[in-house]
């Protein structure tokens, strides 16, 4: 699996002009599934991406996770992220799960951040979405699993 995690100020996704799910303070995670993904890449990136240690403390150093943060997780399915562009000017979308594994896994990852502690807002899996948000930092990363560990 693969999220690009944003801190953010801000952030929310509207579907058809209706806001389903915002948050303040925390992460805006853009979450993919590849084909080879199983529940236990989604559980150990749910653990990676709460735990990361990127949110200031008093002294302004990066040792606060989301958790020591209080902060809160918008979760926006993402299957663009295994788009592979090496080749010609089309995106091929041929590692991205099928749909229906993809909203599992996707759905198992938000689970599994609940499961952490943290209060989480979704999207809606293959609607079209509009994510509104103000990136803190800017602050962007992007995490990966294989086999079920975090590489």
């Amino acid at each position: 699996m693969k999220a690009l995690v944003q801190r953010v100020d801000h952030a929310s996704v509207s579907v058809d002009g209706e806001v389903i799910g915002q948050i303040g303070a925390g992460l805006l995670v853009l979450v993919g599934a590849g084909r080879a993904d199983t529940g236990a890449d989604a559980e150990a990136l749910a653990r990676k991406v709460v735990g990361l240690r990127i949110f200031p403390d008093e002294d302004g150093r990066f040792n606060r996770s989301l958790i020591d943060s209080g902060g809160a997780m918008l979760v926006v399915s993402q299957f663009t992220l295994y788009a592979d562009v090496r080749r010609g000017r089309r995106p091929s979308f041929t590692e991205a799960a099928r749909p229906e594994q993809a909203e599992q896994l996707v759905e198992e990852f938000v689970e599994a951040v609940r499961a952490l502690g943290v209060e989480v807002e979704t999207g809606r899996f293959g609607a079209m979405m509009e994510v509104d948000l103000r990136n803190n930092g800017p602050f962007t990363l992007m995490v990966e699993t294989a086999a079920g560990r975090v590489v």
